[in-house]
């Protein structure tokens, strides 16, 4: 059965909303603790069950274009994971003073007196503009996979103020959606809490209620601030399973349209953080699954590179756009900060059993055959076919196309590139085959043999024995029937020379046939 089938929506937000933290420079789960505190505002508010749902899911999406205007933000600040907290220990929004301030001692700090004078004047209007974006962004991404439409257009307004003082300050008080400034008041607890302490919460919430939150609404929290900050759970290790379990209402599972078009703009998320990225990651996607056509493998197979390949890159969200950006030699410090990005994005999705099987493939991308790749320096009999191919594709991808410290490569010079690390032993010549042969190149005409001589089908077949599925599961999955199947593992026990399902399994997983690629 295809993956989409068992992935709910509220999984992949809860996802989203790790990537989410880590480009805000936040620690990992606050978004879920926000979430869990405006579902429990929500309740003592007497929220019907749609405005729940709605405030679960604008929590969830509300920063998924928090890259947006990363690349500006870190031209101004040095580290654009740096604002976001900055702004949150130091801007008290009911004193623009403060704010200003905080520019002041932030923006170009290392830079002459002059030079930082004059960029003042861009600065404030960017500041705006950013916000603007991460809002239109966010709302972008929620369309992609056809969320509700006032969802999406609520995503839009999640910066607007109580007073009319937000961005993009079209609304104003009880004009603003109640879902709205009911995740408004309880995200901004959750940053007060951590930023500030939790003793700062109940006074801050006072100051802002009236300003730039519903006074209402802020006055209950501080009325529970202890109880309702507490089941937030953040810190706890069971958030993840709290805020899953707490979704209200139906529990969608994501459309296969869906989940290609979540990985798809999940790319697109992470490529803002350098204009030498756009459009990197899908590309590298759409190139490692024409390499795992040539290469021989099922079609389930290849979509999994695809949104593997859709995904590899992630984890860089939660690296300065400086380090992507910058056009010079990378220090030590900053090399290691590069080599963490994989490890990012397998943190990601690990924690979802579905999504951890692209996880496992993406941040696998850097890891080389001869051990010295990263993050984890694999060896190459654990590096899969799927690891592999993935890893050709992004190396090819990445140089033909320009980066800060270089012009785009040629095709032609690509391909040679490539080539030679196969030779050196870096890249599977295999796979590097196959990414030239998707990208256009001219090489030598072959299909991969699989282990036993096991056909794509068969593969597939064999898998499903090997994880307990009877012929009937089997059957249903895979849309056949029964006598087919049946025929399928006469076909593989005489081909593997066994005669049990137990000796089967074991075949499958001495010849590394259960994740991807014989």
């Amino acid at each position: 059965m295809p993956a989409a089938a068992h992935l709910r929506l509220a999984e992949f937000a809860v996802a989203l909303s790790l990537a989410s933290d880590l480009g805000l420079g936040h620690p990992l789960e606050m978004v879920l603790a926000s979430c869990l505190l405006s579902l429990r505002l929500g309740e003592l508010l007497g929220l019907s069950d749609d405005e729940l749902r709605e405030v679960y899911y604008l929590a969830l999406f509300r920063h998924a274009g928090c890259t947006a205007d990363s690349p500006k933000a870190a031209a101004f600040f040095g580290d654009d994971l740096a604002v976001s907290p900055g702004f949150l220990a130091n801007v008290d929004p009911t004193k623009p003073w403060t704010m200003l301030g905080f520019i002041w001692r932030n923006v170009l700090a290392e830079q002459p007196l002059l030079k930082r004078v004059s960029a003042l004047p861009e600065v404030l209007p960017g500041f705006m503009q950013a916000i603007l974006a991460h809002c239109e962004v966010a709302q972008l991404f929620a369309a992609r996979l056809n969320l509700d439409e006032r969802l999406q257009h609520n995503l839009l307004v999640c910066n607007e103020a109580w007073n009319g003082s937000g961005v993009p300050g079209k609304l104003k008080g009880e004009a603003i959606p109640r879902t709205v400034r009911v995740l408004l008041v309880a995200e901004e607890a959750i940053y007060i809490r951590h930023f500030l302490g939790a003793d700062a919460v109940v006074p801050a919430l006072k100051q802002r209620g009236g300003v730039t939150l519903d006074p209402a609404i802020a006055q209950r929290v501080c009325a529970s601030a202890e109880h309702l900050l507490e089941r937030s759970q953040f810190g706890s290790p069971h958030i993840r399973e709290a805020v899953l379990s707490a979704e209200p209402g139906q529990r969608p599972l994501m459309s296969e349209q869906q989940l290609e078009a979540a990985a798809h703009a999940l790319a697109d998320f992470a490529d803002l953080k350098s204009p030498h990225l756009t459009g990197h990651s899908a590309a590298v996607g759409i190139l490692a699954a024409g390499a795992a056509r040539h290469f021989g493998l099922p079609e389930s197979d290849i979509t999994l590179i695809r949104r593997a390949g859709y995904v590899h890159d992630v984890g860089q969200v939660g690296v300065s756009s400086g380090i992507w950006c910058k056009p010079g030699p990378l220090t030590d410090m900053e090399w290691e900060r590069v080599r963490l990005h994989p490890y990012l994005t397998s943190r990601i999705f690990a924690p979802s059993p579905t999504l951890n099987e692209w996880g496992t493939v993406a941040a696998s991308h850097h890891e080389r055959l001869d051990g010295s790749g990263y993050h984890r320096n694999l060896p190459a009999a654990m590096l899969t076919p799927a690891m592999r191919i993935l890893a050709a594709a992004d190396v090819y991808q990445g140089m033909i196309e320009a980066r800060p410290y270089r012009a785009e490569l040629s095709r032609e010079r690509a391909a040679e590139e490539l080539k030679r690390d196969a030779r050196e032993g870096q890249l599977d010549g295999e796979a590097v085959n196959a990414v030239m042969a998707a990208a256009g190149h001219r090489t030598p005409e072959f299909r991969r043999q699989h282990v036993a001589d096991l056909t794509e089908r068969e593969i597939e077949v064999l898998r499903l024995v090997a994880r307990g599925h009877s012929n009937k599961d089997i059957a249903r999955q895979l849309t056949v029937s029964q006598k087919t199947v049946g025929n399928h593992l006469q076909n593989i026990y005489g081909k593997i020379g066994v005669s049990t399902r137990a000796a089967a399994t074991y075949f499958a997983m001495q010849h590394h046939l259960l994740a991807d690629g014989g």
